[in-house]
């Protein structure tokens, strides 16, 4: 590992520490979720060891329904660290700036959401974002900064790469764990077969994640929609719109891509045998996908031979990595093929990184248990970049701190 973490972090700091509390807002509630939970292992070390911490987190995006203030979330990261956590409402004005002065030993307060900063968002250098008067203001009452926000890491931001060109800087523990486990496919060797399962709805992820790396797996098994292209690439009659609208663009877009990787690496690709469809009565009900003459209803998830054909695989391999759901586990009725490989994985002694915000949810919804895991990730861009080997440039500005 190349940068600081809180095992470096001298005694009784002034700390501004970045989270990710972006979450689900229904009927105006933030809804709780892991996150909270793994961000409060950093805040509740923080808090116990005597530091003085300010954070900041966002919310949504302007314009969005999601983008609210920050009084909820600090609730909830209470309940969880179990530790007070005190809502600003401001970010680096007069009555933030106060309120960091004012902090004790032990303290711990949540400053309003950084995207409410005209400076934040615009995806701008380094450099730039260090030179913006919010970070300037900020960075000037604390004498270290915390960067836990692994999930975000890939925004150039300026609450995540200001801040570290302006002080010592340090990897909380979520974003320490979070890029040992994800980086594993890419650095660390296994004995043994690694196999990726992959899902979702997005044929380019999965795309960059078999030309990334193809010379690293052994096998891929497909599944949703990004699956379901890859059998009309196969010459299977599927991936054409029906009712959903979310095949025939990215067809057009990748088509031709989806096809030659499927040539290049068709011997480590298993598809879908047989898939699921709801009936006419509300059923669930199954299709060999042989059989299938042409596509008139939407598929929701993969069916229970395929998941009988992926499970031994996922029980012969060393390593097990999964991005993206085979089908809409949402609907209990098409959860079989996720949940199914899901309780596959947990079962194998290998190990295993779930990864996506939407696959993991899986877990916790249908009683898994994460320990059955040997990591569950709460990243979702962050995790695809981090498999495909692109820049995480809050990561790269956490190392440049440290190199310099």
């Amino acid at each position: 590992m190349t940068f600081r973490t809180l095992d470096d972090l001298p005694a009784t700091q002034r700390v501004l520490c970045r989270l990710d509390l972006n979450s689900p807002v229904e009927d105006e509630t933030v809804q709780d979720n892991r996150r909270f939970d793994r961000h409060a292992e950093t805040v509740r070390e923080l808090s116990e060891a005597g530091h003085r911490v300010a954070l900041l987190a966002h919310q949504g995006r302007p314009g969005r329904d999601t983008f609210v203030g920050l009084e909820q979330h600090a609730e909830l990261l209470s309940e969880h660290a179990g530790v007070p956590v005190e809502y600003v409402p401001d970010t680096y004005g007069e009555e933030a700036l106060d309120a960091v002065r004012g902090l004790e030993a032990g303290d711990v307060i949540l400053l309003e959401n950084a995207r409410m900063v005209d400076a934040e968002l615009p995806e701008e250098s380094p450099a730039e974002k260090a030179d913006t008067e919010f970070v300037q203001t900020l960075a000037a009452e604390f004498d270290a900064y915390v960067n836990d926000a692994y999930s975000a890491a890939h925004r150039s931001h300026a609450s995540l790469v200001g801040f570290p060109r302006a002080l010592p800087a340090y990897a909380g523990r979520v974003m320490e764990t979070e890029y040992e486990a994800n980086t594993a496919i890419a650095g660390r060797e296994f004995d043994g077969d690694v196999t990726m399962v992959v899902g979702g709805t997005k044929a380019t992820d999965v795309i960059e994640v078999m030309e990334a790396l193809g010379d690293r797996v052994d096998n891929f098994l497909l599944g949703g929609v990004a699956g379901e292209l890859f059998l009309r690439a196969a010459g299977h009659p599927v991936g054409r719109d029906v009712d959903a609208e979310l095949f025939d663009e990215q067809w057009a877009a990748n088509g031709d891509t989806v096809a030659s990787v499927l040539d290049e690496y068709g011997d480590q690709i298993r598809l879908a045998s047989d898939l699921a469809f709801e009936t006419d009565d509300g059923e669930r009900a199954e299709v060999a996908v042989a059989d299938i003459d042409e596509k008139t209803t939407d598929y929701l998830d993969v069916g229970s031979e395929t998941v009988a054909d992926y499970e031994p695989v996922i029980h012969d391999s060393e390593a097990v990595f999964v991005k993206g759901a085979l089908g809409v586990f949402e609907d209990e009725r098409f959860a079989d093929g996720t949940v199914g490989v899901l309780e596959a994985v947990a079962e194998t002694d290998c190990f295993s990184v779930v990864g996506g915000g939407d696959t993991s949810r899986a877990i916790e919804m249908y009683g898994m248990d994460e320990s059955e895991f040997s990591h569950v990730s709460i990243a979702g861009g962050a995790y695809i970049r981090a498999l495909t080997g692109q820049e995480l440039v809050g990561v790269s500005e956490l190392e440049r701190d440290v190199t310099e």
